[in-house]
């Protein structure tokens, strides 16, 4: 992991393109050094000036007394590199480019970036833009970014790829309430990424949590175990604009058409631990709770208000997100009904009543923070007229003190709640204005409660029973035929290979081959056309099945050529291929559809003809697959119902199918050529399982 502290807690730092005349870049950002309490020493960087804003200037880094901490140059972009290089030949560790011009405007500016990276690279430096608005840090203090004001002091660490974004929410948040201990302006990431400062982030003792809005992810060979290493130590919330490479739409295989075009992203956070949200809205709302909240131990949440409806729809949005709503034990109920008037509710949600005075809150809160079976509170106020808006949220706060778990409040008004809703955020209690943004942001607690107890295995890895030789030869045959499309025949071999388990299918070249191998097989089989050109084998009569005997699987050889002749003249077929005919089973579906930047994506589901129309399907990312992440993969489907013995029906071997992920998993990881693969259908039985038909595309 790159050492990063000097980049954000320097003793010293130089700024490249320092000005005295107001408005420029390079005026604000030492402006910005000196008056928002950075103690530190200050060196501006001008070739002109002999003083910068009351400080000595130097011509160049390299006249500098000592080795700066930190440089932040803002010059034009063609004169950013000499001093890259400079920085980098006097032993410079931390740059901070806000300059533009490089990859954003294509042409020559991706060179100046490309040589950029490469110095970048050769002096072991870490570097943050070009293209950004520099970094601010609350604590140290250093605002070395040209943002108009410093943000307030929190622990919240806030990642930005654009530039306007971060300054806009710095302003915002002068009245939001909310605190920040570190801002970065990500930029073009010609350097340090935002994985590598979400890893030293995640050891940062000043962050709570890290948010990041992010237009494009940087690459990783091994993203999801990367970020999995600091996910459980910290909540990492992104907001992912854009789609994924995945390039679904132009698949053409089930699973393929199946793949939305952000479906690699969604898994890869979700296997990765890390949070994924839609709007900015949500991105504020759940970083305020992590920074606020203690985490929950469970989901079972208890909710308490003055006003029956917000409790309606706080149930309704549980009920989706999946929260549990606490069912009180016997003396907690006693408890409650002392607390709670007779025309109120003690079942939860618990209504306290309209003219609920301050110490009925605060007693109730206690009585259900003190119920072992509770994991988190909510507590609703509406402004009626006998409501002590003021009074109720010092209750919460001195009531809440005295537990160790996470209390959301709605306050649901406005200039009402002005007073309250500071006094409870300064005192570690998120407040909300409507009551299912609080349900949402309790579910991301008690996800992350989750996260910290996960346990990663590697089924992948640990199998040790492949023939990755055999694998290789069929493949070297297929691009020596300049094919992309395996033979069926071809495709069982390769399954064979890696223990997955299907209807045995061989090769005929000859009537009397067809009739040898059907009878190896046992009777009845399947009999069909072997050529990757012809798609649609059935419509032709090339598929004959229920075939009993050697003599008439001859006859169907030759009726197989001919049909294929005649409909398409012009394509010589590799034969006719003979598989064993099995009996029916659960019909599910394995699949890989190979993603550009997180490798293959393993899809399961409902199989057999309907499974575009029924799209029944959950999506892993084959990389750091775990147990855990394939019975849950399995749990997502309504097949699963199937597997388990819907109304009285046998239920299907869960472990097979587990099995069958796993092997696919591990072929698409050890041979990249793969861009496609289909399993469909799989025929689960009560004991074992057996792929019908599977198709293999190379890249």
């Amino acid at each position: 992991m790159a050492d990063l502290d000097k980049m954000f807690k320097p003793d010293s730092v130089a700024v490249v393109g320092a000005s005295n005349s107001e408005g420029k870049v390079g005026y604000i950002v030492v402006n910005n050094i000196i008056n928002d309490g950075f103690k530190g020493k200050v060196y501006p960087i001008n070739p002109k000036d002999d003083e910068v804003q009351g400080l000595k200037a130097y011509k160049n880094v390299s006249d500098l007394p000592e080795v700066p901490d930190l440089v932040i140059i803002s010059i034009p972009s063609r004169a950013v590199n000499p001093v890259v290089k400079e920085c980098g030949e006097f032993g410079v560790k931390n740059l901070v480019v806000i300059t533009a011009g490089f990859k954003e405007v294509g042409g020559e500016g991706v060179k100046l970036e490309e040589e950029m990276s490469s110095y970048v690279k050769e002096y072991g430096m870490n570097l943050i833009g070009p293209n950004c608005l520099g970094t601010t840090d609350s604590h140290t203090p250093i605002n070395s970014s040209f943002s108009q004001v410093m943000p307030p002091e929190g622990n919240i660490a806030f990642l930005s790829q654009s530039g306007a974004m971060m300054v806009a929410l710095i302003d915002w948040s002068l009245t939001a309430g909310i605190g920040f201990s570190k801002i970065i302006s990500l930029g073009n990431k010609a350097g340090t990424t935002e994985i590598e400062l979400i890893e030293y982030l995640a050891d940062d003792p000043e962050t709570a949590v890290v948010i990041c809005y992010s237009e494009a992810i940087a690459e990783d060979d091994d993203f999801i175990r990367t970020l999995r290493k600091v996910s459980y130590k910290k909540p990492v919330v992104i907001l992912k604009s854009g789609s994924s490479s995945a390039g679904a739409a132009a698949a053409s295989s089930h699973t393929g058409a199946l793949a939305g075009s952000d479906i690699a992203f969604d898994t890869a956070f979700e296997q990765a631990g890390i949070f994924r949200v839609t709007t900015m809205d949500e991105l504020f709302d759940v970083a305020l709770a992590f920074s606020k909240c203690p985490l929950p131990t469970g989901s079972n949440l208890a909710i308490i208000t003055n006003a029956g409806g917000g409790g309606v729809v706080s149930v309704d949005t549980m009920e989706r997100v999946g929260l549990d709503l606490v069912k009180f034990d016997d003396e907690t109920n006693a408890r409650l009904k002392e607390a709670v008037p007779a025309e109120g509710s003690i079942k939860n949600p618990i209504d306290v009543l309209g003219d609920a005075p301050v110490s009925r809150y605060k007693e109730t809160l206690e009585i259900v923070l003190d119920s072992d079976g509770v994991d988190g509170l909510m507590l609703m106020v509406c402004p009626t007229a006998s409501a002590d808006a003021d009074g109720i949220a010092q209750a919460i706060v001195e009531g809440a003190s005295e537990f160790d778990k996470p209390v959301i409040v709605v306050n649901m008004g406005g200039p009402t709640f002005v007073k309250a809703n500071e006094l409870l955020r300064d005192n570690g209690i998120p407040t909300y204005v409507f009551p299912e943004t609080a349900v949402k942001v309790f579910k991301y607690l008690a996800r992350f409660a989750e996260i910290q107890n996960r346990v990663y295995d590697d089924p992948v890895n640990d199998i040790d029973d492949v023939d990755k030789e055999a694998v290789e030869a069929i493949f070297d045959v297929v691009k020596a035929e300049e094919r992309d499309t395996l033979l069926g025949s071809e495709a069982y071999a390769v399954a064979e290979a890696y223990g997955i388990e299907a209807a045995p299918i061989k090769l005929a070249t000859s009537p009397e081959q067809a009739g040898e191998l059907a009878e190896e097989m046992d009777f009845p089989v399947v009999l069909k056309i072997a050529s990757d050109k012809i798609l649609h084998k059935s419509d032709i009569g090339g598929v004959k099945v229920g075939i009993t005997s050697k003599e008439e699987a001859e006859e169907v050889y030759k009726e197989i050529i001919a049909n294929a002749k005649k409909a398409h003249p012009d394509i010589i077929p590799n034969g006719v291929e003979v598989q064993k005919m099995m009996d029916s089973g659960i019909e599910v579906l394995v699949g890989m559809i190979r993603d550009q930047q997180f490798g293959p994506m393993i899809a399961f589901g409902m199989g057999g003809v309907l499974v575009n129309l029924l799209e029944d399907v959950s999506f892993k990312l084959a990389k750091g697959l775990t147990s855990q992440e394939i019975a849950d993969q399995i749990e997502d489907t309504k097949v699963v119902e199937l597997l388990k013995g819907y109304r009285g029906e046998a239920p299907g071997d869960i472990e097979a199918v587990k099995a069958a992920i796993v092997r696919v998993a591990r072929l698409t990881l050890d041979f990249p050529e793969i861009s496609e693969l289909d399993i469909n259908p799989i025929f689960v039985y009560e004991e074992g399982s057996s792929a019908l038909d599977i198709k293999i595309k190379i890249d």
